[in-house]
């Protein structure tokens, strides 16, 4: 007598096309930078302090996507948290009191391979890439209080990028925010790109 016995099944995994996830000894390295540590903890005690008291916030976030010469893409999520300038601040009051058409020109991306922690006081990168500030797009985030702005910025030589600002015009202008983070090593034709995201929680 024989018997048989058949067992079928199907095994599948969707893998988003084109998007690796950034190597595991860069994740580790930035987990463990006491400025990402500070700047995630400092953006959640802004959101609860905010929430619980209505006291107005503003907070910000980097993304940085690596694009290389083949169009394989490498996603390295948020980069940074700090840091919106004081140079930011005050001309944002400057407006308020007399505005000019630079107000609305907060879109220029710059990168560079400075390693100094970001401050308040940052007005410009630390040390240039020697790649061109490009401009990128401006759009409302997912709610109505989120400014974003994306750009992608391409490279012409091999280099360890390690800052990026937004800024708000194609030289010099007024420094947003200056981000540092883990460096992300490009090549020729290599590009990253930037997208920046700032929050600002109305009081109430």
């Amino acid at each position: 007598m024989q018997s048989t016995m058949e067992i079928g099944g199907r095994l599948s995994t969707k893998l988003k096309k084109g998007m690796n996830s950034a190597p595991a000894i860069w994740k580790a390295k930035q987990l463990l930078r006491p400025d990402y540590i500070s700047g995630f903890a400092n953006v959640q005690a802004a959101k609860a302090l905010s929430k619980l008291t209505g006291i107005p916030t503003l907070i910000s976030e980097l993304r940085a996507v690596k694009v290389d010469e083949n169009g394989r893409k490498t996603d390295y999520g948020v980069v940074s948290y700090k840091v919106v300038t004081t140079a930011f601040v005050n001309f944002m009051v400057d407006q308020l009191q007399a505005e000019t058409s630079e107000w609305g020109d907060f879109k220029f991306h710059d990168s560079g391979v400075g390693t100094t922690g970001a401050a308040v006081g940052d007005t410009d990168m630390e040390t240039t890439d020697g790649e061109s500030r490009v401009t990128g797009s401006q759009l409302e985030g997912a709610s109505a209080n989120i400014y974003k702005t994306a750009g992608t910025i391409t490279y012409t030589t091999t280099k360890a990028i390690t800052e990026q600002g937004v800024f708000s015009q194609a030289s010099g202008g007024t420094l947003l925010d200056r981000h540092v983070f883990t460096a992300i090593n490009v090549e020729n034709t290599d590009s990253i790109e930037f997208t920046y995201e700032l929050t600002c929680s109305a009081g109430g």
